[in-house]
């Protein structure tokens, strides 16, 4: 009966949104119709509410939409949905401000004379929009009222200029900063813990350990990781455009021919050129470029565009006339300015006290004070000229409650779904598919791909990211990571927008376009961009590191890289050494055995023997990583012959288990009608299902072949070999780079101990004098400067006993003679360090510096530059865990 009312939502849905009822309300109201028409026939035909329902919860879908709801306005981690109004706002304001309209007219005329250039300078105006407004609508309306007369004009074929302006217009849904990708990411974030779960579950049904490693663990994803990830696709994308347009211009010059350049290439051009084309681009910079630098979240970066593009209006709505540019001049120089002083000045209130400080503040407080009357003046022009402030506030509050709407509408759709075991079923049938994750992610593609020609890209991001994006990121075989999936459906959605019938670029194009401009022209036109769009869809598919490589790189060089201990690094870190092992074996051998010559005679014996445990440790490192060389291989031999095997007994216990949970449904039903209506028929239905799903598991689990346990056996004995040949390894190279870390902070802070010196001996020659309380404190502070300065033991041992005589009982003879032992011990202890300054310490300056990039690179703070971005090169790829599981 479950699978009734799912396909009774389903067709109520599909109907709705087919005779034009409002998305906002077609989605939440097909949920609260279905729900509630399920909940009356459970109550009258099986006296039970819930009979219909696969969850058991008849109000699941209230409760899920009231979850996201708190999610979307009030959980701190989720607010990312906030930076939406204000990239609305800022895309709407520059094209209300004509900026858009004087960019395609200047890059017409600087590609006009390429053969297809016209084209082009759509495409490239595309490009830079996107990257600014992101707006579909007014992108295409701005670049079909002013490209597309000069492009008929020229000659151009109607079909390539209709469909390169509709696909120009739509890059702004894949070019970040994009709406789709925050709305992506805000999806899949619920989307990785789902999934997170399920392959956590999955590791302790298949191995019986408890917890998941954490490098098996599924990667999350941000919307700032969707906007890096997105732009090298969005670029290679762009670029696919240009060179389909330039082929045509050369090879069928009647289509795309070249248009001549009308006036002088002069200084006075030239100007003109970069007056148009550097604020927007500067925009970009600031936008992006925050994001990048990490000086800004996402939300930081839409209020920075917000601003940026009110004060470009501010001289564009002004062109022309007196004064125009005062506004933004102000803003430049008060931002140079602040740059300058942050970079200057320590601008911490709090920590303020030299005349210098306080003059660095006040020029602080004067230039944020014009930036700020640049802003508002601003503002005071938008408002006042053509109303465009207000109309820019209407389209902003229009668009933003449309896109919140629909989610909450989703959300609650989504939860009736589930609630049906839409949900299981989609993953059964997905999971049940031959090839593994490429045919459920083929099909899944295929699906969002005919969805969109019916649905817009929010429904389709908020309706089936949800239900397809856990089963896809949950696979340990392809091990995706959620900014590529992202993208991936990011690519595959924009093709939405041309699909006909209801692409909604050809909309916005056919009513701008001239009357001699048929529609089947633009239908025409687009066929050949949607076919580069899956083009490019491919290679992005085929090529993880487009997406994934540059938020990884942001990643490990930024200033909160994860540490080099981090797990998720171990594999490629150990990857990388093993290759400079084998290129400079010698090298660092010959260090080692350098180091090894330094004379320890005035360290302790403590300290002597832990520094030649780590040089042996040195050694031993090389034979370390042999061993997990010769382990992997051994997996590796092994994989090919034990993989079909794996992959078809995990699949026979993938759908027992399926078949334990309905046993387990089933029974729990049962107990509840036993105990509230035990005379009920659907008792024995119920027992005769439970009976028959028994057999068809039984069944099932006697498919296992007999040599299952042994061959598993055999291979996990193997891996688990691996395993233990990496943890030996990383306990090797701490062992080899951590006594001598410890050295050299002791010696590091010799000069501070030898500080402390005149102090205890101040305290010896009072002791017998003054307060014991007074002393006590004085003992105190000075034994906490000497543990901070790394001082022996007998030093802080002959303090503490001090102490202890003068608390209670005051003892002062015996505490002077503790005294008197701790300055020995500190005078011994300063004669080795010092000592070991000169004799020891350059050696193991020496001895770190040539292991610092392999043997010891776990002991740095953070991964060397050249080793970060090779981790996040080897991290881009998608690595086959699944024989773990």
């Amino acid at each position: 009966m479950e699978i009734l009312f799912l396909v009774v939502l389903l067709l109520l849905m599909a109907g709705a949104l087919a005779s034009g009822y409002p998305v906002a309300f077609a989605l939440p109201g097909s949920a609260i119709l279905t729900i509630l028409l399920a909940a009356l026939c459970g109550w009258m035909f099986a006296g039970d509410a819930t009979a219909y329902f696969a969850s058991q919860s008849a109000p699941e879908w209230l409760s899920s939409g009231v979850i996201n709801f708190r999610g979307v306005y009030w959980e701190v981690e989720r607010d990312t949905l906030i930076a939406i109004p204000l990239f609305v706002f800022m895309g709407i304001m520059l094209q209300r401000s004509k900026i858009a309209e004087d960019l395609l007219l200047t890059m017409a005329q600087l590609f006009g004379p390429i053969p297809g250039g016209l084209g082009i300078s759509v495409v490239f105006v595309g490009a830079l929009l996107a990257a600014t407004t992101g707006i579909l609508g007014a992108t295409v309306v701005a670049m079909g009222l002013i490209s597309l007369p000069a492009m008929l004009r020229n000659k151009y074929s109607s079909p390539l200029a209709t469909g390169t302006i509709a696909a120009s217009g739509t890059l702004g849904q894949i070019i970040p900063p994009s709406i789709v990708l925050i709305i992506l990411a805000d999806q899949l974030s619920s989307a990785v813990d789902q999934a997170q779960t399920q392959r956590t579950n999955l590791y302790k049904s298949s191995t019986g350990e408890l917890s998941l490693p954490s490098e098996f663990a599924v990667s999350s994803t941000s919307a700032g990781d969707m906007f890096m990830g997105a732009m090298v696709p969005g670029l290679v994308l762009v670029g696919i455009y240009m060179l389909y347009i330039l082929i045509i211009g050369l090879i069928r010059p009647s289509m795309a021919p070249s248009v001549p350049f009308g006036q002088k290439m002069n200084l006075k051009l030239l100007a003109r050129v970069g007056l148009i084309l550097i604020p927007p681009l500067t925009l970009i910079f600031a936008v992006l470029g925050s994001i990048i630098a990490g000086v800004a979240t996402v939300n930081q970066a839409g209020a920075i565009g917000a601003i940026g593009a009110t004060i470009m209006a501010g001289y564009r709505l002004r062109e022309g006339e007196r004064g125009a540019f005062i506004p933004a001049a102000l803003a430049i120089i008060s931002l140079v300015a602040i740059i300058f002083i942050t970079q200057n000045y320590d601008l911490n209130i709090r920590a303020i006290e030299t005349d210098e400080q306080r003059f660095g503040l006040n020029i602080a407080i004067g230039a944020v004070a014009v930036f700020l009357i640049s802003v508002f003046w601003s503002l005071w022009r938008t408002f006042k000229i053509d109303d465009t402030l207000k109309g820019v506030m209407i389209d902003t509050a229009k668009t933003t409650s449309l896109v919140f709407i629909i989610l909450l509408g989703a959300a609650m759709l989504t939860a009736a779904f589930r609630a049906f075991g839409g949900e299981e079923l989609v993953k059964e049938f997905l999971t049940s598919l031959p090839g593994g994750f490429w045919t459920q992610f083929v099909i899944v593609m295929a699906v969002i791909f005919v969805l969109g020609f019916f649905l817009d890209f929010i429904e389709i991001a908020v309706v089936v990211v949800p239900i397809v994006a856990p089963i896809l990121l949950m696979d340990p075989g392809a091990n995706i990571t959620a900014v590529w999936l992202g993208v991936m459906i990011g690519l595959n959605i924009q093709t939405s927008f041309l699909t006909p019938p209801f692409g909604f670029a050809l909309f916005y194009l056919r009513g701008v376009a001239p009357r001699e401009v048929r529609t089947v022209d633009i239908y025409k036109g687009v066929v050949p961009f949607i076919a580069l769009q899956l083009l490019a869809l491919v290679i992005v598919g085929n090529l993880p590191p487009l997406v994934n490589y540059l938020p990884e790189r942001l990643r490990m060089v930024s200033d909160s890289a994860p540490p080099p201990t981090n797990p998720r690094l171990q594999y490629c870190m150990e990857d990388y050494v093993a290759q400079r092992f084998v290129d400079d074996e010698s090298r660092i051998k010959t260090a080692i055995a350098s180091a090894r010559t330094i004379n320890l005679e005035s360290l302790p014996s403590s300290q002597a023997k832990a520094l030649t445990g780590a040089f042996d440790s040195a050694d031993d490192a090389f034979v370390k990583m042999d061993a997990i060389d010769a382990a992997e291989q051994a997996v590796m031999t092994a994989a090919p012959d034990y993989r079909p095997m794996h992959r078809q007994v995990r699949a026979v216990e993938r759908d027992a288990r399926k078949l334990a949970a309905e046993i387990k449904h089933d029974q729990t039903l049962i107990n509840r009608l036993k105990s509230t209506a035990p005379d009920s028929p659907r008792i024995a239905r119920l027992e005769e299902s439970v009976a028959a799903l028994t057999a068809e598991r039984d069944a099932l689990l006697a498919e296992i072949p007999a040599e299952w346990e042994a061959k598993n056996e055999d291979f996990a004995a193997l891996a688990k070999a691996e395993v233990n040949a990496r943890r030996a390894y990383r306990r090797t190279s701490d062992e080899a780079a951590a006594p001598v870390a410890e050295l050299a902070d002791v010696l590091a802070g010799t000069e501070a101990l030898a500080g402390t010196e005149e102090e205890l001996r101040a305290i010896r020659a009072d002791v017998e004098s003054a307060d014991p309380k007074e002393l006590v404190e004085r003992i105190e502070t000075l034994r906490s400067a000497m543990r901070d300065a790394s001082a022996g033991k007998d030093t802080v041992k002959g303090l503490s006993n001090a102490r202890k005589s003068l608390r209670k009982d005051p003892d002062p003879v015996k505490a002077a003679e503790e005294l008197d032992a701790s300055i020995a011990a500190l005078a011994e202890d300063l004669s080795w360090r010092r000592t070991a300054q000169t004799e020891v310490l350059p050696g193991l300056n020496a001895y770190t510096a040539a292991l610092a990039d392999t043997i010891g690179l776990r002991s740095q703070q953070k991964l060397p530059s050249e080793q970060a971005l090779y981790v996040a090169g080897c991290n881009s790829g998608h690595r086959d865990i699944s024989l773990n599981f």
